[in-house]
């Protein structure tokens, strides 16, 4: 949340070796505590894999810190489709890991499976909780890692409110699910808070919070797509841009970055100028999700055989969402903007401002 604001730990820009599908996974051992050498955390990506400048990238960054600071093994496998997902996890349950990390929405039935039919290997998930226990009835082994991106999206909502000169901001999607949908509600709140607050009528292109329809890609990594899209909306007029669309969204900022200063975006999961750091004269700032921090907790807590099946809700009072610095907007963002989105993301941590999307996660 710029430098008066705290911040969050951002992927870093790594140079990744990940197995494709059917290949061995990569193993990294050291030597550490007692025990420590015979523990194996796995992960498995969707199919953004480890490299997208994303959630994939800094959910592995937690496996590697873990490894880091515990001594453990690990093994990783990177997906190219959604149909990678059961081979990929049933490889990790034959390479005897201690505890299988997935990654995204689409792998929550088959992690499931595999939790159910694995009761002693521990799994954890990232992006998805089993809220529906009679269709999911809780498993010990299995613990859904959860991030309330409504609470930062609203701050980053803010301020479009306030830094767009067009008077038109626009959003769109990846594919239609609550994980995507939680972002543009979240932005649609926050612009219509500032409306509210200062008498406006920013205008807010891709997204109707009450639908829950806009403008979608159906996919993650077809970056020409999101290109079009985001061109779309600038022709109508936006010139803030927030793509929720995973790899695919490097395709909006690659059209905020043809603009000439014109257009500018927000990017989402990670730090864009960290993890995208190409396109960080473009960036505002990014909506934050810890997922890194997430994931080396869950590894902790299964090597200490402290693991739990409490769905960990990431938000702005436990510091697992947030919003990134300003970096190079930071002299452009005017200083009464940030007292109020600091003092917005106090209000929303204490509940004093609620958040109404119901995409938002809560704790089982």
């Amino acid at each position: 949340m710029g430098r008066r604001l705290r911040t969050l730990t951002a992927a870093s820009v790594l140079a990744l070796t990940v197995g494709a599908c059917g290949s061995p996974p990569g193993d990294q051992g050291k030597s550490g505590a007692p025990g420590a050498k015979d523990f194996k955390a796995c992960i498995v990506s969707d199919s953004g894999g480890f490299d997208d400048k994303s959630f994939n990238q800094t959910s592995y960054k937690g496996i590697t810190d873990a490894v880091t600071a515990l001594g453990i093994s690990k093994a990783q496998l990177e997906s190219k489709s959604d149909n990678d997902y059961p081979t990929n996890i049933d490889t990790m349950v034959r390479q005897k890991c201690n505890i299988i990390v997935t990654i995204g929405f689409k792998q929550g039935d088959v992690t499931y499976a595999a939790a159910k039919a694995n009761p002693g290997i521990d799994f954890a998930i990232v992006d998805y909780s089993y809220t529906d226990q009679q269709k999911f009835p809780p498993l010990p082994n299995l613990q859904g890692l959860t991030f309330n991106s409504a609470q930062p999206s609203f701050l980053a909502g803010y301020l479009a409110g306030g830094m767009t000169k067009t008077g038109k901001v626009g959003t769109f999607g990846g594919i239609n699910i609550p994980t995507v949908a939680i972002f543009m509600d979240g932005f649609a709140e926050g612009v219509a808070y500032y409306n509210q607050q200062k008498g406006k009528q920013v205008q807010l292109l891709g997204w109707d919070e009450a639908a829950q329809q806009g403008v979608i890609t159906n996919d993650f990594q077809d970056k020409n797509t999101a290109k079009t899209k985001a061109n779309d909306l600038i022709s109508q007029g936006a010139d803030i841009l927030l793509p929720v669309a995973g790899p695919a969204g490097l395709g909006a900022l690659e059209a905020a970055k043809s603009s000439g200063g014109k257009v500018t975006a927000i990017w989402v999961d990670t730090d864009g100028c960290v993890s995208a750091a190409e396109y960080c004269t473009t960036l505002l700032s990014s909506v934050q999700k810890a997922m890194d921090i997430a994931v080396t907790k869950a590894v902790t807590d299964a090597y200490n055989k402290a693991f739990t099946n409490t769905t960990y809700v990431g938000t702005l009072a436990n510091q697992g969402v947030g919003l990134a610095p300003y970096h190079e907007f930071d002299t452009a963002v005017p200083a009464d903007l940030k007292r109020e989105i600091t003092a917005l993301a106090a209000d929303i941590a204490n509940g004093k401002i609620t958040i109404t999307s119901k995409a938002q996660p809560a704790a089982k």
